[in-house]
């Protein structure tokens, strides 16, 4: 919850929009080559390049992606850079630039403002990037965020989601599910909290999934990972719905089915054990928690043993005729059907 305890907060009207914009932005620095001019200006100015751009934007709305009782604002800032970066990275992309577009009702004070821009120079600082633009406004209640990514790719290594070929591997980076539980431990905490707001909760079994939740990474690693494995993915898709979603995107657009085995799907030990103290099932919050900003890709099979044995790397399963359908295998070796049953954003 934002709390009261400063007196002394700045009106945003005091400031009017431009002198936000020239506060805010003041200490973020030019990384890329190709800025030629950033903030500052009518329109920022971008060098041309024999690369392929590539462009993506996300839109946060306060109460539908986030609830600012638990999420503090300097970690809302990178997360919403964070959202964005991950799409370039999914397209095997290395991301340059972002704008970001605010719009905040009067309960903001300009130092709220100040702590979410530190995220966002924070993701700008750590990822190499540059804010460029983008817009500020006032909202009637909370606070949206609209952020753009702009990055560039090589023609040749660009990967779609609807190319993936029959027999291809299905691989995830990293581990599923830990954001989602990190949500049920703070939404839980949230609840004990209206009951006994003089109670402190003890989060020290749950730092990964909360850090999960709450500053998430974006994978910009991979790309490099697989140049140095000699590996091109078939197709690529982050999985920020949830990995029965992102599959049934990659499967429908590539006119495939898969079989992914339950076994192999790859679990922090804190997930198991937040698993079996919420009572939950750790596959389905593998298969639908979202929110993890890994990426899902798929491999020939002749890159098998360049990737099996890799510790930033899981061989989940493989990709089937499209009649076979979206199916999991249990651990009993029983097939199941998949149903994307991730994050929908428009029934939030």
């Amino acid at each position: 919850m934002l709390e009261d305890k400063n007196q002394n907060k700045t009106s945003l009207a005091e400031l009017g929009e431009f002198g936000l914009i020239d506060h805010i932005t003041k200490y973020f620095k030019v990384e890329q080559p190709t800025t030629i001019k950033g903030v500052g200006d009518d329109a920022a100015v971008l060098a041309a390049s024999e690369q392929q751009t590539l462009v993506t934007t996300d839109l946060l709305v306060e109460g539908v992606h986030f609830d600012l009782s638990y999420m503090p604002l300097k970690h809302l800032g990178y997360k919403s850079v964070m959202v964005n970066l991950s799409d370039v990275y999914a397209m095997n992309g290395t991301a340059a630039q972002i704008t970001v577009s605010i719009a905040v009702s009067n309960r903001f004070p300009l130092e709220a403002i100040e702590e979410l821009y530190a995220g966002i120079q924070l993701a700008c600082d750590t990822y190499k990037i540059d804010l460029v633009g983008g817009d500020t406004t006032s909202s009637t209640k909370g606070i949206l965020i609209s952020v753009t990514a702009i990055g560039k790719a090589n023609k040749e290594d660009i990967v779609f989601r609807n190319t993936a070929k029959e027999t291809d591997l299905i691989v995830v980076s990293g581990d599923l599910g830990a954001a989602y539980l990190g949500l049920q431990v703070l939404e839980r905490e949230k609840q004990v909290f209206k009951v006994n707001p003089n109670n402190q909760p003890d989060l020290d079994n749950y730092t990964y999934l909360i850090e999960r939740q709450l500053k998430p990474e974006a994978r910009k690693d991979i790309a490099g990972l697989l140049k140095e494995l000699e590996v091109q993915p078939t197709s690529m898709i982050d999985i920020s719905d949830g990995l029965s979603s992102e599959l049934f995107h990659l499967c429908t657009q590539s006119k495939v089915g898969c079989k992914i085995y339950e076994d192999k799907l790859p679990l922090d030990p804190q997930v198991i054990s937040a698993c079996e103290e919420f009572e939950l099932d750790s596959t389905m919050v593998a298969l639908s928690g979202g929110e993890d900003y890994e990426l899902l890709f798929t491999v020939p099979i002749g890159d098998f043993d360049k990737i099996k044995g890799n510790p930033n790397f899981s061989i989940i399963g493989h990709i089937t005729e499209e009649n076979q359908g979206l199916q999991l295998i249990t651990r009993a070796n029983q097939e199941i059907e998949l149903k994307a049953q991730g994050w929908n954003t428009m029934k939030a």
